[in-house]
């Protein structure tokens, strides 16, 4: 009997081994080869056991395991070296290119998803709250004035609005209200709540990026739109975004415009593909994916419009803009319409409502469904799936 627990009580003592927590099984030594141009020097993102996220500074790596991982192992569950993330759209290389004179209407890409036909039945994302992690959004703009829900800097850079026109752009495309001036939100009547972590200089932190994220929620976010990449090196954001997935958030992601096949040469956060996560290739005029546009029929599930895409711009302008980050936010106002007009809908039908029911040009589209959204096909399949 005596060999019997002796048994028991040596393998009960490799198991506590081998769970027990060392500074290096929560804070991994080695940075990712990738990403250590990125890395923010001396400051950290703490994932906590409690599900919070921190970010922490210290005078050198050693001093910040020293003083701070090793004080508090118990109760952190992961640690990253913070990265630095960079909109391209500041050097407005061929991606973004912003249009100097009008070509097209400039509320081509909302007839083109059939957002019209919604509000025609009295749907237009009231009552939904869409968050949008990005530069900087004018709140005093004439067509976002009134649907703004909430705003916050997760950054303490510059803050001068000329030198970055993104968020206000984002979340224009979103819910710009088409009664106070030429552009249209996809949701004219939906919420945003702007979590700006890029400050005006086009730079930011993901550690701001995942604080952002949980303050647009507690704000009543349903949707969050990520219309930038560059961090794959952040196991602290993939966990960020599968708790919110897991919790009943619709994530939509951009693709990236580096051409690629993100089936081969992933883009992140796009394609980390939580199970609430849309990820938005880009279309163009003639309903083609772009040049630009990443694409993969594993990593991209959807198509939208990305090129011409006139919406806010700060200090009361209008622009054009090309770029997955402006499909991305179509799919989001898409989502906030049917949202609107289904309430019980979950985030799951929300997206499996616009991926059974896209358009499919003239080509197939080398995404995972082959096509271009159209929110009022979507609108009937979401209530099959409600129904059913």
């Amino acid at each position: 009997m005596k060999n019997l627990f002796f048994a028991f009580g040596f393998i009960f003592f490799l198991f506590s081994c081998s769970n027990s927590k060392s500074s290096e099984s929560v804070f991994p030594t080695q940075a990712y080869e990738s990403c250590k141009a990125l890395t923010i020097k001396n400051q950290f993102i703490v994932g906590w056991e409690d599900g919070t996220y921190s970010i922490e500074k210290d005078f050198d790596e050693d001093s910040f395991r020293k003083n701070f991982v090793n004080k508090n192992l118990e109760k952190i569950r992961h640690v990253d070296r913070d990265i630095r993330i960079q909109l391209k759209t500041l050097n407005l290389e061929k991606n973004y290119t912003v249009h100097s004179q009008q070509t097209v209407d400039m509320r081509w890409h909302v007839n083109q998803v059939k957002a019209q036909e919604l509000w025609l039945q009295g749907h237009q994302g009231d009552n939904v709250i869409v968050g949008v992690i990005d530069g900087m959004v004018d709140i005093n703009h004439p067509q976002l004035k009134n649907n703004i829900a909430f705003s916050q800097q997760y950054n303490s850079g510059i803050n001068d609005p000329l030198r970055n026109q993104h968020g206000t752009h984002v979340a224009g495309i979103i819910a710009a209200d088409p009664l106070a001036g030429p552009a249209s939100g996809i949701a004219p009547k939906a919420k945003i709540a702007s979590g700006q972590f890029i400050s005006n200089n086009g730079s930011g932190s993901v550690g701001d990026a995942i604080i952002a994220m949980y303050a647009v929620v507690q704000a009543g976010a349903r949707v969050i739109n990520l219309s930038w990449g560059g961090a794959p090196c952040v196991d602290n954001l993939k966990t960020a975004m599968k708790d919110l997935s897991d919790n009943g958030i619709l994530l939509v992601t951009a693709a990236g415009n580096e051409s690629r096949n993100s089936d081969s040469f992933p883009n992140y956060p796009a394609a980390f593909l939580a199970f609430n996560q849309i990820n938005v290739a880009a279309t163009g005029f003639n309903d083609l994916l772009t040049a630009f546009s990443n694409r993969g029929y594993k990593t991209v599930h959807v198509a939208a419009p990305g090129q011409g895409i006139y919406s806010t711009t700060p200090l009361n302008t209008i622009q054009a803009m090309d770029g997955t980050s402006m499909s991305a936010p179509i799919v989001s106002g898409a989502a906030a319409l049917l949202m609107s007009a289904v309430p019980e809908a979950n985030s799951q039908q929300i997206k499996q409502a616009l991926m059974r029911t896209v358009d499919i040009p003239g080509s197939y589209l080398q995404t995972t469904t082959g096509g271009r959204i159209n929110v009022q096909k979507a609108l009937t399949e979401l209530k099959r799936l409600v129904l059913n």
